[in-house]
């Protein structure tokens, strides 16, 4: 693991302008790069150190607050652990945001994010990976597909609502999809039943595209985050050497 620097940063948009954070090695040589995005609690200091730490292995690592247009991150104060007594009160304030944040919104922005980083001297010229968590990883799959000839690797763990009967559901942007994909699934969790991972990887198997899917036993919903009470150590640093790998084959 290399020494990092992480740095406050502003991207233009179509409809504003969004705060994220940008982790890349300390020595400032351009290094490839991923867009890394939130789970539903948002930009917040662990997402930040799992970028600082993404960027350890040698990786432009950028973190944009996905919920901009409603303000600047923390959209609210979030405890330093969130159990499940604190959960209620944030989603009554949080699940507008979400619901929101649509897959043509997410496209949009998406074009901003990897303009910022080809842009960037500290950033190596493509292709770039993306990765996310909980909404995150939903919001990976519309991303690849819209820029399939600049992103070359796709993760999402414990996604949720990964199919539905909507016309903009996820699976159904498999096959614009050129990337290779890795998803960690979350053994018990409500929002992704064991029907919903079949039809995602039989979505992925019908377009061609380049898969592995994984569920995650006795993990929960969240367990890659540690300031929560999913958190579940052996999971999450599962997810790290899987996620490793893919950017190691890919970028």
């Amino acid at each position: 693991m290399t020494s990092v620097q992480g740095t406050a940063v502003e991207i233009t948009t179509e409809d504003g302008v969004a705060d994220a954070y940008l982790a890349r090695p300390r020595d400032g040589a351009p290094r490839p790069g991923v867009l890394l995005y939130q789970d539903a609690f948002g930009l917040r200091p662990h997402l930040r150190a799992m970028a600082d730490r993404l960027a350890g292995a040698g990786y432009a690592v950028l973190v944009p607050n996905l919920f901009y247009r409603h303000g600047r991150a923390p959209l609210m104060e979030l405890p330093e652990f969130i159990d499940p007594a604190a959960r209620p009160e944030i989603f009554e304030t949080l699940y507008p945001f979400i619901l929101a944040l649509t897959p043509e919104l997410i496209v949009r922005d998406s074009a901003a994010y990897l303009r910022f980083m080809r842009e960037s001297p500290l950033v190596a010229d493509g292709p770039f990976g993306v990765t996310g968590y909980c909404m995150g990883a939903r919001l990976t799959l519309p991303t690849a597909a819209a820029h399939p000839d600049l992103i070359a690797a796709v993760a999402g763990f414990h996604g949720s609502r990964l199919v539905t009967d909507a016309p903009d559901s996820p699976h159904l942007a498999a096959g614009r999809i050129r990337a290779e994909v890795y998803f960690g699934h979350a053994d018990n969790d409500h929002g992704l039943p064991p029907e919903q991972i079949e039809r995602f990887e039989e979505a992925l198997t019908a377009a061609g595209v380049r898969h592995t899917c994984e569920v995650y036993a006795g993990s929960e919903h969240g367990f890659t985050q540690a300031d929560t009470s999913a958190y579940d150590e052996k999971g999450a640093e599962r997810h790290w050497a899987a996620l490793l790998d893919l950017f190691g084959r890919t970028l």
